[in-house]
């Protein structure tokens, strides 16, 4: 019988194919550790979404694995994501769930690559449409994975010094990466994978989560290449920061610290709209929730004071866009006809998020660049001083350790919603995916997919020997000091050694500290 319910999940597993679907003639059984999962067969992709790899967790808890089952247990819809601020449809602290797309359950051992969502540490999904992994996985012969985790307060708020028993409330969002990444090792065969060839790859926070990992002792050996997308993590939150931010978060609720307990048991509602409390080591901002440097899960930092050496082994892609930061700056009124007098009141501590006068900035981008707008200097300076810093740390790092790295440059440009045009931050996702006629995709036009082919080839050959080398790319060489090598990718890509050099070498003389720590 049909029921609004079975309908409405219907069409939902539909939209989230990126081309008109056709059945084949099974459904897909598959046994996990935890019971059998039953899912779709479409257009020679099988499709196992909202498989759930961790229990309904107590909240401020490390996760648990799942209570077996013995039926057959429908994955043909997507699971719930965490509780969050925005527009998420689909929101439950039940929310460990995670979903595969494979050419084949069989034994070929095919490389897995897992996406990690962005939406820094507080918002975002494994179910977005630019993010369906039905095209990767044909193209490359690959499983490609995504996953919801804990975010924001419910999987970083660090409560270990208000309270006891919260002694791993600051990472638990980490460790329930950590418990899919165990999912994926222990049941990714019987999905066509092999377990000795998995790349993590992510974008935005995602990244970020990659990098954390990369330093944290319970993942090594869950995954043996990494990428990441605009998303760096040099520092993480420091115990005292994490302290005071929780505490702000608490009276904002209207707990005093050593009530902290409560919060395990107060409305959903009421302890997200408390994070929106400006932020006591920022100055700016609602509160920032991320991984904490407390000596359990996290015993140091993932790049300082140098790249993380559980990390070294794994060959990685570092990749950033040019201009990163006209993501969320780009559509501000505020930016309408800047001069450069308005310029310096845009260029704040809160926007350069570094310690340096925008007069200082100002100065310097008219010596290095004196036919640039203020509108040019804005997204530049904002992108080379505060998005791109982080990036560069890590791939020099890696460098002086002998730790391969590729490092890429999106200059192709994406098209924001208001018609503006430039490599703004996301743009690379519908790339790598080979998803750029999906919905939500604005990196589109002449040019778009033979790039995508291009950069999803080189994320696949990493996935599957460890170099992002393929025929259709200009040879990459690894990131070098001083060379700095770099792909910059557009519809002809090509190498170029230190792009951006005089900006580096400006922002080097500024200590940077990682937003949030």
């Amino acid at each position: 019988m049909i029921t609004r319910r079975s309908a409405i999940a219907a069409g939902l597993a539909g939209a989230a194919l990126p081309f008109a679907a056709r059945a084949d003639s099974y459904d897909p059984q598959v046994r996990t550790t935890a019971g059998p999962v039953v899912g779709l067969r479409r257009d020679g992709i099988s499709v196992f979404k909202g498989v759930r790899y961790g229990a309904l967790t107590r909240r401020f808890q490390p996760p648990e694995r799942p209570a077996p089952w013995r039926e057959p247990v429908r994955a043909t819809t997507y699971g719930a994501a965490s509780p969050q601020r925005g527009d998420e449809a689909n929101q439950s602290e039940d929310c460990l769930f995670l979903n595969v797309w494979t050419p084949g359950t069989d034994a070929a051992r095919r490389p897995v690559m897992v996406y990690i969502h962005g939406g820094a540490y507080s918002s975002g999904s494994g179910s977005d449409p630019l993010y369906d992994g039905t095209r990767l996985a044909a193209r490359g012969d690959v499983v490609v994975v995504t996953l919801n985790h804990r975010l924001n307060v419910f999987g970083y708020a660090y409560l270990a010094r208000l309270a006891p028993g919260f002694e791993d409330s600051g990472n638990v969002g980490q460790m329930d990466l950590i418990l899919a990444l165990q999912w994926v090792r222990d049941n990714i065969a019987a999905f066509g994978g092999d377990p000795s060839r998995v790349m993590l790859f992510g974008q935005s926070g995602g990244g970020a989560k990659i990098a954390t990992l990369m330093a944290t002792p319970a993942a090594q050996g869950l995954f043996h290449r990494a990428a990441t997308m605009s998303g760096q993590q040099v520092t993480a939150s420091g115990p005292i920061n994490a302290t005071t931010r929780a505490t702000a978060w608490l009276k904002a609720i209207g707990l005093t610290p050593d009530r902290a307990a409560e919060a395990a048991t107060m409305p959903v509602e009421r302890l997200l709209e408390a994070q929106t409390a400006e932020d006591p080591i920022l100055g700016f901002g609602g509160l920032y929730f991320g991984p904490v440097l407390d000596f359990r899960t996290l015993p140091r930092h993932p790049f300082y004071p140098d790249a993380a050496p559980l990390g070294r082994s794994i060959p990685m892609i570092i990749g950033n866009t040019r201009e990163e930061t006209l993501g969320f700056m780009g559509n501000d009124p505020k930016n309408v006809g800047l001069t450069w007098e308005t310029l310096a009141t845009r260029l704040s501590p809160g926007v350069m998020r570094i310690d340096i006068t925008p007069e200082a900035v100002i100065a310097g981008y008219r010596a290095m660049h004196p036919d640039w707008s203020p509108d040019q200097v804005l997204i530049a300076a904002t992108t080379a001083g505060r998005s791109w810093r982080g990036a560069v740390i890590e791939a020099e790092e890696r460098a002086k350790a002998g730790a391969p790295a590729w490092v890429y440059r999106l200059d192709f440009p994406g098209e924001m919603a208001s018609g503006r045009k430039g490599a703004f931050h996301t743009a690379d996702i519908p790339l790598v995916f080979d998803n750029v006629e999906a919905a939500g995709s604005r990196t589109r036009g002449p040019g778009a997919q033979a790039l995508a082919d291009r950069m999803s080839d080189a994320f696949i050959a990493l996935a599957r020997d460890g170099d992002p080398n393929h025929a259709g790319l200009p040879p990459w060489d690894r990131y070098e000091l001083p060379r700095r090598q770099t792909m910059l990718m557009d519809v002809q890509p090509r190498m170029a050694d230190d792009p951006r050099g005089d900006e580096r070498a400006f922002f080097s003389a500024i200590p940077y500290i990682q937003p949030g720590t």
